[in-house]
């Protein structure tokens, strides 16, 4: 069942944060975009599933994710209902997973290339759709504050994407240890800003969530893969 659950997470992760371009997302609310939306979903769960003839998975996700999706649009986009919309999802999934174990629907079930494949969902989990996250947060810390960012368009969002990206791999490699460096190296590159308190605690509060993210979901990840 924990492998199900890890491959159908994986699926959910590349339709989301890999499948799932900008000019998508501004178009979902027209119900043609939305059930595109949902049809990647189903067939990546289909593909990473490898179970050809089980149609249900597509089936079952193509409207459980398009119901989940179309009930979000209508809410306000802020981190609590991104969220919220992400943990449904897992457990929809999860649910499914059971499902599928205790039934005989999931015939000829062999997990192959499992671990490349929940490797790559946990990666673009911890790089894309960590920055999601922080990226609403943070937006909202700026618009309460009142923060005036000065800096390159979009250089915050890549900043962040690289260094989950090293977290990532550093956890992997067992060299955990390194992401001591790319916080003090992040603290120097960084200097200037900490001497305005509103700057310097907006930058700590956004290097602290994305650092405890990335470290989370990257051991999430390496611990599903030993299944």
């Amino acid at each position: 069942m924990a492998k199900i659950a890890a491959l159908l997470i994986a699926a959910h992760s590349l339709g989301d944060f890999g499948f799932q371009p900008d000019w998508l997302v501004r178009r979902k609310k027209h119900w043609l975009f939305l059930f595109f939306h949902g049809l990647i979903h189903a067939l990546l769960a289909w593909l990473l599933l490898q179970a050809w003839t089980c149609w249900q998975v597509p089936v079952l996700v193509l409207i459980t994710h398009g119901l989940i999706d179309g009930i979000k649009l209508r809410l306000p986009d802020t981190t609590k209902w991104f969220v919220l919309d992400q943990a449904t999802h897992v457990l929809i999934l999860l649910l499914i997973a059971t499902w599928l174990t205790q039934s005989a629907f999931l015939p000829g079930f062999t997990g192959r290339f499992y671990q490349p494949l929940v490797c790559l969902g946990g990666f673009l989990l911890v790089t894309r759709g960590a920055g999601f996250l922080i990226g609403k947060f943070a937006r909202r810390l700026t618009v309460e504050n009142k923060l005036e960012l000065d800096g390159l368009e979009n250089g915050g969002r890549w900043i962040g994407l690289f260094e989950r990206a090293l977290i990532f791999i550093l956890i992997f490699i067992d060299q955990a240890a390194g992401i001591g460096f790319l916080v003090a190296a992040k603290s120097i590159l960084r200097f200037e800003e900490a001497k305005q308190q509103k700057l310097a605690e907006y930058v700590l509060i956004g290097t602290l969530l994305s650092f405890s993210v990335a470290i989370a979901l990257s051991w999430l990840t390496r611990w599903a893969m030993a299944l």
